[in-house]
């Protein structure tokens, strides 16, 4: 004779357990889950590292005419001065050079950088007077470690000779604004390579000859280096006449025809005491040079380069913007290639955090396959099933919340799960172990099913929680370590409480559900024939 359902739960496990057993949206909710889940590991932003909160800034001030030894007397150590009474400030760093002094101020790990730039420009404007007479307004540049640090590098070369220092430059260039135009783009900057210029090179013999001196020709470049704006006017018949005047410097010939003085009421032009064309910044000597590997495997000549460099937003997925650079990239190949062009991608940190990230969920799915044939030996293929459909429900919540919470995908993160994917799945197999005794035991023959399952879960329910507890409050002094490596392992102590708790929920309210339509009962209890 089968008995009815009575038992009453004790335990929240029991009470979930009886709630969802018969209920229809139990499916929905499973479902539900798995879908949030899916959805928060295609959406999240991936990233190769955690995001970290790094804030300073940087104030440079200029004294012209002052030696190293003044500006460290009465520009950098006042300004030292106050910016260590700055509450955050942890570390401040002073450079004195001959015109111009420069100090850094580093806030603590973990401090929030809009009010750290704050609090840095406030304290320069209130104490403003402590600069000397003849000092410059201060230069203040906040640090912003989001899109100080690019996450790709694109080296562009020639392939011959054929092409000037400035060519190369200039087609790069015109790369960088659309590329900076892409959505969550934050920074591009263009490393190496040279400018297009005006290189006037004065002969020292010729200027004192002429009885010139370097100021004079500074002076006379100077004063034909400015734009004249159009005017407009009106005539008597209400038409409008514009005119303006052209700009004195467009070639090489508009500046060797300047005069820079006159002797004997005859005019000294500057082609006379200097060579004047137009080539490149003779002044730039940082460079750098490429080798790449061609079809048959051996490395070309080295080659001049023009690097440029992308970064990201903050919190935006850097796997996204990188494939977006590189479209962006292909459809310029076919006219890099026709003016004698290429360009090879250096770093992509999308990619290595796109692959990090799937290995880490290689592993995690390989874990889970492993648990779940371990678990067959043990107790028996059905019981397998259901703790192992635990697991993607627990971590699909824990993705949820993730999401929910700002954070990124990263190696920490999926660090974290694999950490506590050994943990997930104790409450699981602690109600599916003592559902599979209660079935195999011969006292609760004529027993409800109902009833077998809420009273097995109910059982297990205190020690569970409490032993997951433990678990959980291990985790939590990890959340109060400071600078770069509380912010670096941040997401272990965020996450894995999270998935802690989901597995206690999933595990009251799916394993008993899944057990009563999965689970038979062995028949000699059935018909009592033993």
């Amino acid at each position: 004779m089968i008995k009815k359902n009575n038992y009453q739960p004790s335990d929240y496990a029991g009470k979930l357990a009886k709630g969802f057993l018969r209920n229809p949206l139990t499916v929905v909710l499973g479902v539900f889950l798995l879908a949030i889940g899916y959805l928060a590991l295609e959406i999240m932003p991936r990233e190769e590292n955690p995001q970290m909160i790094v804030s300073g800034s940087t104030v440079i001030v200029a004294l012209p005419g002052a030696s190293a030894k003044e500006v460290q007397r009465v520009i950098v150590e006042p300004l030292e001065r106050k910016l260590k009474e700055v509450k955050g400030v942890e570390h401040i760093y002073g450079t004195a050079m001959d015109n111009v002094g420069i100090v850094n101020a580093a806030f603590f790990i973990g401090e929030i950088k809009e009010d750290s730039n704050l609090k840095i420009y406030d304290k320069i404007m209130q104490n403003s007077d402590i600069f000397p007479h003849g000092a410059m307004d201060p230069i203040i540049k906040p640090l912003d470690i989001d899109v100080d640090i690019p996450i790709i590098s694109v080296a562009f070369f020639s392939n011959g000779d054929n092409l000037s220092k400035t060519e190369l430059y200039n087609s790069v260039k015109k790369i960088q604004h659309h590329i900076n135009g892409l959505d969550n783009v934050a920074v591009t900057e263009i490393k190496g390579g040279n400018k297009t210029q005006f290189n006037i090179e004065v002969d020292l013999n010729k200027l004192s000859g002429y009885n010139l001196s370097m100021g004079q020709i500074v002076q006379a470049v100077q004063a034909l280096s400015y734009s004249v704006p159009a005017v407009k006017n009106r005539t008597k018949d209400n038409q409008i006449i514009m005119f303006g005047v052209k700009n004195a410097i467009e070639s090489s010939k508009d500046i060797a025809n300047i005069i820079v003085a006159q002797y004997m009421g005859s005019p000294i032009y500057l082609k006379q005491v200097a060579k004047v064309e137009k080539s490149y910044d003779i002044q730039n000597f940082k460079s750098a040079s490429i080798s790449v590997r061609d079809a048959n495997g051996k490395f070309t000549p080295l080659r001049d380069q023009v690097t440029l460099t992308v970064s990201k937003l903050q919190g935006t997925n850097a796997v996204v913007i990188a494939n977006a650079v590189k479209n962006e990239l292909e459809t310029y190949r076919k006219l890099l290639n026709k003016n004698g062009i290429n360009y090879v991608i250096t770093r992509n940190d999308g990619q290595r955090a796109n692959e990090a990230v799937n290995e880490l969920v290689y592993h995690l799915v390989l874990s889970i396959v492993i648990i779940a044939i371990l678990l067959a030996i043990v107790l028996g293929w059905r019981e397998s099933l259901i703790v192992t459909f635990t697991v993607p429900a627990i971590l699909a919540i824990t993705l949820g919340v993730a999401y929910l919470t700002d954070q990124t995908i990263n190696r920490i993160t999926l660090f974290a799960f694999l950490l506590s994917l050994g943990l997930l799945v104790d409450a699981a197999i602690i109600v599916i172990e003592n559902i599979h005794r209660h079935y195999y035991s011969a006292q609760n023959d004529g027993e409800s099913i109902d009833d077998l399952m809420i009273r097995a879960t109910d059982e297990i329910g205190p020690p569970t929680n409490i032993a997951t507890l433990a678990i959980i409050m291990t985790m939590i002094p990890m959340a109060f370590v400071g600078q770069m490596m509380g912010q670096f392992m941040k997401p272990i102590p965020a996450n894995v409480p999270v998935s802690l708790i989901a597995s206690l929920f999933v595990a009251y309210i799916f394993t008993p559900y899944l057990a009563v339509r999965m689970l038979k009962k062995p028949k000699s209890h059935n018909d009592g024939s033993k």
